[in-house]
């Protein structure tokens, strides 16, 4: 459905106007109380953020996967569509964190019923705007802030595409007395980072802790607490997660939080709430949190490796085959997903498999 410009309009309206109060809200709180840590100038930010825009496309600030093209999602339908099958056919359900405009979804259903599963969909979205959009293109979806309301009497097929990034993060940076926490001060509605006055040192690893002034460190509590309560509600009703996003295996050193506005990069500190907040997502880190809960990881691979082995090549010829006149675009697509240079390296993909459910799909040759 195209946008109504009249409703962007008001959009943009709204957002311009509340844009200095959530920076002098920052600034009286830091002000009043003092520097505060980077997670929770980056939880503020992105909360304001997500919560008064459409962030997607040519008119947003950044373009995801699903976005790019429909073979994204159908991929992935047919990847939930396979295991499902393999694990019995239980009666599961669909549950994507972080749904974007319902793209993925709507693309991954449409595979899914094609194949024989046809599961009761759970939208995990706090943005009532992107609530609104997913509604259009899943309208059957049940809402929730979180994981509490979901059911607890059948198995999840999780799904979370750029996702994890967005949650808040924790940055250390070594300093000649030791390790600090990287905090936010500000002067008027001016924001910089500085080094707390606490040490750290004893959490760091040992490889780590000579590391030279200036280095940082990053840790995410808010996203392994995520991936735990993902991992107790598969260990208890079975299932598997599906986690796409930019990253690395980690702990390294390395700053990586960057701000993302009209499809440039900014200043991750100017205007809160005005830009998308980010970070690179360290999973090994993931994957440790959900094998200690009992889950079986696999990967992480690389989204080129993962689409490729899933079919992505030829999924691009059988469209180019029905529409020769898109065979053009639909290979810029595919390119755009897998190429080294492009999303293919940089994005990475692992799943999380209940104690007792097959490999999935994508994951080995």
């Amino acid at each position: 459905m195209r946008e109504n410009p009249l409703d962007a309009s008001a959009q943009d309206r709204s957002a311009n106007a509340a844009e200095p109060l959530l920076a002098e809200r920052l600034s009286r709180a830091i002000t009043m109380a003092g520097p505060i840590p980077l997670s929770q100038f980056m939880g503020a930010a992105n909360a304001h953020y997500y919560a008064t825009r459409d962030p997607l496309g040519a008119r947003g600030d950044f373009t995801t996967a699903p976005e790019v093209s429909q073979m994204f999602g159908e991929l992935i339908g047919l990847w939930i569509a396979d295991l499902w099958q393999r694990a019995g056919a239980p009666p599961a359900r669909y549950v994507e964190l972080g749904p974007g405009r319902g793209t993925l979804a709507a693309d991954a259903l449409r595979a899914m019923a094609k194949a024989g599963l046809t599961p009761p969909v759970d939208m995990i979205e706090t943005s009532p705007t992107l609530r609104a959009a997913q509604a259009e293109r899943v309208p059957h979806a049940e809402f929730h802030l979180g994981l509490t309301g979901l059911s607890e009497d059948a198995p999840l097929i999780f799904v979370a595409n750029e996702f994890f990034d967005a949650l808040p993060i924790r940055q250390l940076i070594a300093t000649q007395e030791g390790w600090r926490e990287r905090l936010v001060a500000c002067q008027d509605t001016l924001f910089l980072p500085i080094a707390g006055d606490r040490g750290f040192d004893m959490i760091i690893p040992p490889s780590f802790r000579d590391a030279a002034p200036g280095s940082i460190l990053e840790t995410s509590p808010a996203s392994v607490a995520t991936v735990r309560q993902l991992a107790q509600r598969l260990t208890a009703q079975g299932g598997a997660a599906l986690i796409i996003d930019y990253g690395y295996m980690g702990p390294a050193i390395g700053d990586t939080l960057q701000a993302v506005k009209g499809h440039e990069y900014a200043n991750p500190f100017d205007t809160p709430g005005e830009a998308d907040l980010t970070a690179h997502v360290d999973f090994a880190t993931l994957g440790e949190a959900a094998r200690a809960e009992g889950l079986v990881i696999h990967g992480p691979v690389t989204q080129g490796e993962f689409l490729t082995r899933l079919g992505i090549t030829e999924r691009t010829a059988a469209l180019s085959l029905a529409a020769p006149e898109r065979a053009g675009q639909l290979a810029t697509d595919r390119d755009r997903l897998t190429h080294p240079e492009q999303m293919g390296e940089l994005f990475k993909v692992i799943a999380l498999t209940a104690p007792g459910w097959p490999a999935p799909a994508g994951f080995s040759e």
